[in-house]
């Protein structure tokens, strides 16, 4: 109920707790002051009715109007303690009952009972002040400006009355006048302060708000380069191995329909050999590991295998590929990632020549220059039209088309860069650079 939010001590909490890192607004010094000022509010307020109460059951008030006043003011106290009751209960989320809707109609009840009080005694006078700080919460300034002085007036009337003078003693308007200045300003002063800490509350909650969706965006992210980095490590490695067995088992059917026993029973080996090395790539895959052609070997190495099998592979389906790999300057050790990248470029650009190229020679070329790596993959093919390469990629719904993007992205990754070179009848260049600074084995930070 808006009686005593103003003073609720909303501000910081919850904000920290498990999972929830300190916002350095837990303890503003805005809400202790509030939480003061709401104390001292309600002790003031039952303070002074029981001042008022106590002196009118010792003046000399006949029993009968003395018990009606008393029970009214009891009622005064009820109404005021079941208004704040029920907003601590609301603000403290004990009770989805939200009593705030009613504070107007509330203090109206408030300030009705306190003004049959004051007709019966001026003795309950000074209740006036505590009601003036709710007037201005929860009534707009002008309206509650308006009601302060009326208020104010009651306050000297019945002062006045109550002397029994001919006209009123400058004491008795300055003393409810100044009283009713004191309250306007320091009422105005408490909203200042509530304003703070309501704004305060709300930044902790938007930080809140704003480090929850942080949280879930780099999740969503992190989930998306997951995925990612799967679907690139499922096709440079396990779709390309599958593919070229079924294609030498094709093959493979085919010598034995033909009779060729010796050349399919080759062919076969070259399926299980491939398939062990796809098998061994899944438990590498799924143990988060490095490709098993660079375990106990170097890059030089690996590729050189690579060639070799590419020409074996090419040669089970009958077509004839040489392979070879050349390299300039002296190797030199680098990072996992940056070893597993090029030999993943060297295995997806080796598969489109020999799938797709009608190729006679394809040269791998790696480079040592100090600063960068950079990796040529050269073929004699068909060629094609690079232009619309990125269109047919994106419109395949195959699969199929996905090395060369799936290359991009692992060399946009570590920076480098990739540039395809192709026409038709004149063959294919894929190159690739790599910077080195900083990424050799051992010296990264």
């Amino acid at each position: 109920m808006p009686v005593t939010e103003p003073l609720r001590p909303r501000v910081g909490i919850e904000t920290t707790g498990p999972g929830n890192p300190p916002t350095g607004l837990e303890a503003a010094p805005s809400a202790a002051i509030l939480r003061v000022l709401r104390v001292t509010l309600h002790v003031g307020f039952a303070a002074l009715l029981g001042v008022a109460v106590l002196r009118l059951l010792t003046s000399g008030i006949g029993a009968p109007l003395r018990y009606v006043w008393v029970g009214t003011a009891l009622v005064l106290a009820v109404a005021y303690l079941t208004g704040t009751v029920l907003e601590k209960r609301f603000a403290t989320g004990r009770t989805a009952f939200d009593p705030r809707r009613y504070g107007v109609l509330w203090i109206g009840l408030v300030t009705a009972l306190w003004v049959i009080l004051l007709a019966g005694s001026a003795e309950f006078a000074w209740v006036a002040f505590p009601l003036f700080f709710l007037h201005l919460h929860l009534l707009t300034r002008r309206i509650a400006l308006l009601t302060i002085t009326l208020m104010t007036v009651a306050v000297v009337a019945a002062q006045w009355a109550a002397s029994g003078m001919a006209a009123p003693h400058l004491a008795i308007v300055l003393g409810p006048l100044f009283g009713a200045v004191f309250s306007v300003v320091t009422g105005l002063g408490y909203l200042a302060l509530y304003r703070e800490a309501e704004n305060q509350r709300r930044a902790a909650e938007e930080l809140r708000r704003t480090r929850a969706e942080l949280a879930a965006s780099q999740h969503d992210a992190g989930v998306l380069a997951e995925r990612g980095r799967l679907a690139r490590e499922i096709h440079d490695t396990l779709a390309q191995g599958l593919s070229s067995i079924v294609l030498v088992a094709r093959a493979a059917e085919k010598s034995l329909a033909d009779g060729d026993t010796e050349t399919a029973a080759a062919r076969l080996a070259l399926v299980q050999h491939t398939a062990s090395e796809n098998l061994a790539e899944a438990r590498n895959f799924v143990r988060g590991l490095a490709s098993p052609k660079l375990q106990d070997s170097s890059l030089m190495e690996a590729l050189r295998r690579l060639c070799e099998e590419t020409e074996n592979s090419a040669a089970a389906r009958e077509s004839e590929l040489r392979c070879r790999l050349e390299v300039d300057g002296d190797p030199v050790e680098l990072q996992q990632q940056h070893t597993v990248t090029l030999l993943r470029a060297a295995q997806a650009s080796l598969a489109n020549v020999r799938d797709h190229a009608k190729a006679s020679n394809a040269v791998v070329t790696v480079a040592f220059l100090g600063s960068e790596v950079t990796m040529d993959i050269y073929d004699d093919g068909v060629g094609f039209d690079p232009s619309g390469m990125n269109d047919s990629i994106h419109a395949r719904t195959d699969g199929r088309g996905f090395g060369t993007l799936s290359l991009a992205e692992r060399i946009t990754a570590l920076n480098g860069s990739l540039e395809l070179e192709s026409a038709p009848g004149e063959g294919t260049t894929v190159a690739l650079r790599l910077p080195v600074d900083d990424i050799y084995k051992g010296e990264a930070p």
